[in-house]
């Protein structure tokens, strides 16, 4: 099993310095570039200062320039706010200024609230079938001329300028939760993105089945590669292990507000939510945090990581960003490379 890492630009409180985090997150994927880690993943979210992410190609080719080994990759580009032309040229600029290290992930999207600002109210669920229908078409941008009449786009004879360093393209990830998107994407070669969010390790072993049951469905296609994400955090003290559950339980509030656009969001910064209108808030119970994410010692963390090496897992992504303090996030990074990621090398 090998590693990669999201790293998000992220500020809790207005006070927090907008440079200092940029700096930080550049930092971070130093660190993993130089400890061996695969690939750094860059998100994609508008007017949210929980995860600044406006333009994540942006993001990719300065990380590209301040590191040596380490693909940079989408995690994810959401389908519904771009248009084919201009999402083909982003990707395949990116892959030139990085020297050929992209990685390209797509995915539906996954607040309403973006939605709603970005693409004119529409369904977030309508995010699937133009994420389908989009992936064919980048394809054959990246070949050359190509005219489109879809459901969701239409446009005459156009290509990608430039073309991708790789070759036929960049690897392309699909996020994917549903049968039907696993079965699509599969049977195209696409690799695939899985997040369990805080739920248990079953939901891991039910993304895994519903992988292989697509690969039951497409003989003869070469296996993809199965990603997955959690939240980490490895420590040493019960201080430091206080401070993790703390920020990922503050930012599973603000999960809830943004999925059912509970509260306003002021400034970039979601409001807090009346507790009375939360629903999902047991998963953030200490206990259940310890049980399902990647949180403790070297030792505990390892343990984790074994059951996730045992069930096939090729990529585990260490999600470093959940509102953690900057020096906190350094400190638990250095452990995971230094103590864990060896174990599995």
């Amino acid at each position: 099993m090998r590693f990669n890492l999201v790293i998000n630009m992220e500020r809790m409180d207005p006070a927090t310095d907008m440079v200092e985090v940029a700096q930080h997150t550049t930092e971070m994927v130093q660190m993993a570039d130089e400890g061996g880690v695969d690939i750094a993943w860059v998100a994609e979210h508008h007017a949210l200062e929980m995860t600044i992410a406006p333009g994540p190609f942006q993001l990719m080719a300065h990380w590209a320039a301040h590191t040596k080994n380490i693909r940079i990759g989408t995690a994810v580009a959401v389908a519904p706010y771009w248009h084919p032309i201009k999402l083909a040229g982003e990707v395949a600029m990116a892959d030139v200024l990085s020297g050929g290290r992209i990685e390209f992930g797509i995915g539906k999207g996954a607040y309403q609230r973006e939605f709603d600002r970005m693409a004119g109210g529409m369904n977030q669920n309508i995010g699937v079938p133009m994420m389908l229908e989009m992936i064919p078409v980048l394809k054959e941008l990246w070949k050359g001329d190509y005219e489109h009449n879809g459901e969701y786009w239409q446009f005459p004879s156009a290509t990608s300028v430039p073309k991708p360093l790789q070759k036929p393209h960049p690897p392309i990830w699909v996020a994917a939760r549903d049968p039907g998107t696993f079965n699509a994407s599969v049977k195209e070669g696409h690799h695939i993105m899985t997040w369990a969010l805080t739920r248990p390790f079953e939901e891991v072993e039910k993304y895994m089945q519903q992988f292989e049951d697509a690969l039951a469905l497409a003989p003869g296609i070469e296996r993809p590669r199965f990603m997955t994400m959690r939240a980490a955090a490895i420590y040493e003290t019960e201080a430091e292990k206080d401070i993790h559950i703390a920020a990922v339980q503050h930012q599973g509030r603000q999960f809830e507000n943004l999925f059912r656009n509970l509260e306003p969001v002021i400034n970039g910064f979601p409001q807090p939510a009346d507790p009375a209108t939360l629903v999902n808030q047991s998963e953030y119970t200490e206990e259940n945090l310890l049980a399902n994410l990647i949180f403790g010692t070297p030792d505990e963390a390892i343990a984790k990581l074994k059951r996730y090496e045992a069930l096939g897992v090729d990529y585990f992504c260490y999600c470093a960003s959940f509102g953690v303090p900057m020096a906190e996030q350094k400190k638990s990074l250095r452990l995971f490379i230094d103590k864990v990621m060896p174990e599995f090398q």
